[in-house]
């Protein structure tokens, strides 16, 4: 997941990143030419690596600027690799008819995403991911290798980080 947090890290954490692994953009915070520039030097670094980029927002967009997929909550099926965030029950009840490739469960543990939020934890996450049928699960929120481990291999597909791709500064 990309965030505004990374600066100007950004480019050398895609870098850092496992072959072939996934880059969602968002980058929100960015008026339209500036995000979409950002977005293009993060998809030339995304094709060098072999990543899959989904870009945060409406299909149509992420049509237009060549992203592998979109991101977001969608009520119907796409053609585009699509995956939506969901935080309960009733949000994942809200996009199964749209039967999206994966879906980003979250907050699974305190997150510097959404500070002062609820997080769900290993058995609320292990309760949740049972509702899911069609669709691949990605743990969101305050996740490393370590919290990874703590979830149930059955359920989790992978999972995405902001912070634990920082560049760590001994």
């Amino acid at each position: 997941m990309t965030d505004e947090r990374l600066g100007d890290d950004l480019l050398p954490a895609i870098q850092r990143l496992p072959a072939r692994s996934g880059v969602i953009f968002r980058h929100y915070h960015l008026d339209v030419p500036a995000r979409k520039f950002l977005f293009g030097q993060v998809m030339r670094m995304c094709r060098r690596r072999g990543h899959v980029l989904l870009l945060a927002g409406d299909e149509r967009t992420a049509m237009r600027w060549r992203a592998d997929g979109f991101h977001q909550r969608s009520p119907r099926a796409s053609r585009l690799l699509h995956s939506a965030p969901v935080h309960d029950a009733r949000e994942i009840a809200g996009v199964k008819a749209a039967h999206p490739d994966l879906l980003f469960l979250s907050p699974i543990f305190v997150t510097n995403s959404h500070p002062g939020a609820r997080p769900l934890g290993p058995l609320a996450f292990n309760r949740l991911a049972k509702l899911v049928s069609s669709s691949r699960i990605i743990a969101l929120g305050g996740m490393n290798r370590r919290n990874a481990q703590m979830l149930s291999p059955r359920f989790i597909h992978g999972w995405a980080a902001i912070d634990a791709f920082k560049k760590r500064t001994a």
